[in-house]
């Protein structure tokens, strides 16, 4: 266990993994605000969708991170698989063709708007029924330092893991690594 920590396993050299926050910050603990964006330097930068359209402000946002410090941008949007029945998945539960081409579409023109700002890009959407916990996972396996992502207000603590809308906060929460919430007052 040691060696695993160090980050040396068996004589060669392998960079420690990502954690996420522990499960009693996560319930008790208060979100960490993100450090200035203006300060922070990031080779690889997230753009995440929980199935919601990504906003202008959202897609600003990460390209002037991304300008600021000559870093590439992964989209991500996810396409919600609404459960399972009986423990198997079920293919009525499944992302429609409708569904998926939506979320290629976002993706599609989120990256044309930040390849016509000369930023590198590149784009995918996933199908998954735990978002928070698949868009951390994206984040560690490209190796990005930051995500963004579009968000509506917090809603009260007693109904905020009800709503799929409140998805970037549980993100924000899950990741060990800034997290970026741009709320759209429109």
């Amino acid at each position: 266990m040691r060696a695993l920590a160090s980050g040396r396993r068996g004589g060669a050299s392998v960079a420690p993994a990502r954690r996420s926050r522990p499960l009693w910050e996560r319930l008790w603990g208060r979100a960490v605000p993100p450090p200035d964006p203006g300060g922070l330097a990031v080779r690889s930068l997230l753009l995440a969708s929980e199935g919601r359209r990504i906003t202008p402000a959202a897609v600003d946002f990460a390209a002037g991170m991304a300008a600021r410090s000559g870093a590439s941008v992964h989209v991500l949007s996810i396409a919600r698989v609404w459960g399972t029945a009986f423990g198997l998945p079920n293919p009525g539960l499944l992302p429609s063709k409708r569904e998926w081409d939506e979320q290629r579409a976002l993706v599609a023109e989120a990256v044309a708007t930040l390849r016509a700002r000369g930023i590198a890009a590149t784009g995918q959407v996933l199908g998954t029924r735990a978002a928070a916990k698949r868009i951390v996972a994206e984040a560690d396996r490209h190796q990005c330092d930051a995500i963004v992502m579009a968000a509506d207000p917090p809603h009260s603590w007693l109904v905020a893991n009800l709503l799929w809308s409140q998805e970037p906060y549980r993100v924000r929460s899950l990741a060990g690594f800034p997290v970026y919430l741009v709320v759209d007052d429109a």
